[in-house]
């Protein structure tokens, strides 16, 4: 108890002994200030008449009721404006970047109040400090590993090491693209995050478009040498979503490498399209044959930098990705309204993308009436 009471406010138990706050139960604080005022006045009314009926005289009834108002004002006063005190010393902590200062909430009043919301933004302040640390450090050690292969491929080309032939150059190749791959995602990430990309919706015709992006699909895992089955069924067959066309095929586009990379070889991966009336949602289903996804793992991985630990086709749990593709792949479906989750499988991983099948009126008046 004692331990956690100093790692909350900074203040060890010798200081709460005399941080006395009798008043905090009251709910108000006008209740506070009367209580505070009928106590003096009923202290000093005390006083003086006990100093006449002693016959101490009003030199020294006087001062002595004075004297016990102060010391009464003082010892309430003093709990009541604690926590403000509290949280303008954590204030002063946290503008050096120390967000671990807690206030001790126990007033049932404003102030008390205050001091919650004070310690809520206090802990979201620090989360948030910590999530910009752990994102420098994720994206330096992303950066670092390609960079370092990469001049050190070329400086092996200037001394002469190794020839810059075909096959030394498609490796210098394959890594500048990889770092292409993580600029851009850490580049998406950023507008997503700030609210900068806006949505070009328009009515998607769900099975051309999916049809198109596993053709490009396609092409991708056949230069990668991934030779994976492609099966695409949407039901019903005129299947429609309202939904930024770019934007979805992104997020697509993220789950078929996903996909394609995990699974076998010969294995298929599978797309299916089709409409929820219970829920009025657009159901868009990947499906690999691989080995799935941990329940445990199946919130993390759309993380930052997150990468599930199922091997790859190759039997590596290295996957070769920047660990921002799901990540960038929530943010996209919710702006859109929708959810993305992981899902069970009798085989292999699920990942399940539900939209919107509709927009809402007062979108599609506003949306209409600018264009």
């Amino acid at each position: 108890m004692t331990r956690h009471a100093r790692s909350r406010t900074g203040r060890g138990p010798s200081s709460w002994a005399i941080d006395l706050r009798p008043l905090d139960p009251l709910r108000s604080i006008k209740a506070k200030l009367a209580v505070l005022s009928a106590v003096t006045v009923t202290a000093s009314a005390f006083i003086t008449w006990f100093g006449l009926q002693s016959s101490l005289g009003p030199s020294r009834t006087l001062p002595l009721a004075i004297a016990v108002s102060m010391v009464l004002t003082q010892v309430l006063a003093h709990g009541m404006t604690s926590p403000l005190r509290e949280m303008t010393a954590a204030a002063r902590e946290m503008a050096t970047g120390d967000y671990g200062r807690r206030v001790r909430a126990t007033s049932r009043d404003e102030v008390g109040q205050l001091a919650t919301a004070f310690n809520s933004m206090a802990e979201d302040l620090a989360s948030a400090d910590e999530l910009r640390r752990e994102m420098i450090a994720n994206v330096s050690h992303e950066l670092r590993t390609p960079v370092a292969a990469l001049r050190a491929q070329l400086e092996n080309m200037v001394d002469g090491v190794v020839e810059p032939d075909d096959e030394a150059l498609s490796a210098a190749l394959a890594m500048t693209e990889r770092l292409g791959r993580l600029v851009g995602s850490l580049l998406d990430l950023s507008r997503l995050e700030a609210g900068a990309v806006g949505l070009d919706v328009v009515d998607v015709p769900v099975h051309d478009f999916l049809e198109e992006v596993v053709a490009s699909a396609r092409i991708a895992a056949e230069a990668a040498d991934r030779s994976v089955r492609w099966e695409v069924t949407t039901t019903p067959q005129d299947l429609r979503v309202p939904a930024d066309p770019e934007r979805l095929h992104q997020v697509i586009t993220n789950l078929l490498n996903n996909a394609a990379r995990h699974s076998p070889t010969g294995g298929a991966v599978r797309v299916r399209a089709s409409y929820a009336a219970a829920a009025d949602q657009v159901v868009i289903e990947v499906s690999d044959e691989g080995h799935g996804i941990e329940p445990a793992d199946r919130e993390r991985i759309f993380g930052r930098f997150q990468r599930g630990n199922a091997p790859s086709r190759t039997g590596t749990t290295s996957t070769g990705g920047t660990g921002l593709g799901l990540a960038i792949a929530r943010w996209a479906v919710t702006l859109h309204g929708g959810t993305i989750a992981v899902v069970d499988s009798p085989q292999g991983a699920t990942l399940e993308v539900r939209l919107p099948a509709h927009r809402p009126a007062s979108e599609r008046t506003r949306t209409e009436g600018t264009g």
